[in-house]
């Protein structure tokens, strides 16, 4: 995560513009303070995605427990014959690209002539997640043009293309890891970029049995665990704490009234913790828990709501055989 300064990669002809620079590395030192200092304690889960966090949950969507990938690659295999929208000088916009499995399923099936027309823009916080991906899709896929966007996506859409019709892809389940809140404004904000005919394909995991829910985020390898453990590492260097990783077990579980599974780092002993950055030391007794995420589920009336937010019509939405998880596509 590069908040210091806007830096242009070139890779050949095409390019990843960093913009977190605009936000700086003072915000995002503020927003971790100030979630470390409150009761109870939370971290943000995008300061997961430093290079090795990019990693370790790439590594998390190929374990067996983990459905949600496996069903969606099923799901989009198939798909992109199937939205009511012309593919001839499109932009796709991929929002928390991540790795590139995803763009590269969907866009399989599409003609190289028609995929010479399209312009794709892999939009995420990790800049080395994305010069990654750009670097795997050019060995196979002929876009008419690549241009990574590094941003928090989140909370600022002002960095989108807009000049072609418009396909907006938030794949993965990344829409369940933001509050209910969260979710409704993200649908507005993207709804207010969105012109008349653009689209936006929505990943989403669906309610479910709990039990085959908790083993999706406690592995038996304890990759998940590793993963969630590494964003201390990520607070260390933002606001030069002393976390200990070894003080810290990861726990997982189903919380049935919020509709959610919520991951939280438990301390093993009573805790102090420097935060340099603030010149301040924060205090966990044994068992207290920092709240690093959540991963809300939904149902199909719970999508079609959330179109509503953002002035959107939800035309169809496509399931895996066991209706584990869904892709909500909207028209504006």
């Amino acid at each position: 995560m590069n908040y210091l300064d806007e830096t242009i990669i070139k890779i050949g002809e095409l390019e990843i513009v960093n913009y977190l620079h605009k936000k700086g590395i003072d915000t995002a030192r503020q927003e971790i303070i100030e979630g470390l200092t409150t009761s109870p304690k939370y971290i943000s889960p995008k300061y997961f995605y430093d290079q090795a966090g990019s990693e370790l949950f790439e590594a998390i969507t190929k374990l067996d427990e983990y459905y949600p990938t496996r069903c969606e690659m099923e799901i989009l295999s198939t798909l992109v014959n199937q939205l009511d929208i012309s593919l001839y000088d499109l932009d796709i916009i991929e929002l928390g690209s991540g790795d590139s499995s995803k763009i590269k399923t969907l866009i399989g099936p599409i003609p190289p002539h028609i995929l010479s027309t399209i312009n794709y823009y892999p939009v995420d916080i990790s800049q080395s997640a994305i010069t990654k991906s750009i670097e795997d899709i050019i060995q196979l896929h002929n876009f008419n043009s690549i241009t990574g966007i590094v941003t928090d996506f989140l909370h600022s859409f002002d960095y989108m293309p807009r000049r072609r019709h418009r396909l907006f892809c938030f794949l993965g389940s990344t829409i369940g890891n933001l509050s209910t809140v969260e979710a409704k404004d993200f649908m507005q904000k993207i709804g207010e970029v969105m012109d008349g005919g653009d689209a936006l394909l929505l990943g989403a995991d669906m309610v479910k049995d709990i039990t085959v829910l908790e083993r999706a985020y406690n592995d038996d390898k304890g990759v998940t665990a590793a993963f969630n453990k590494n964003i201390l590492k990520v607070v260390n260097r933002h606001v030069d704490a002393s976390f200990e990783i070894s003080d810290f077990e990861h726990w997982a579980f189903y919380n049935k009234d919020e509709q959610r599974i919520e991951m939280h780092l438990k301390a093993q002993k009573d805790i102090n913790v420097q935060l340099r950055a603030a010149n301040q030391v924060i205090r966990l007794k044994k068992g207290e828990t920092i709240h690093s995420e959540n991963s809300h589920k939904f149902t199909v009336n719970q999508l079609e709501a959330l179109g509503h937010n953002g002035g959107m019509q939800i035309k169809k939405v496509f399931s895996d055989d066991k209706g584990w998880f869904s892709l909500a596509y909207y028209i504006k």
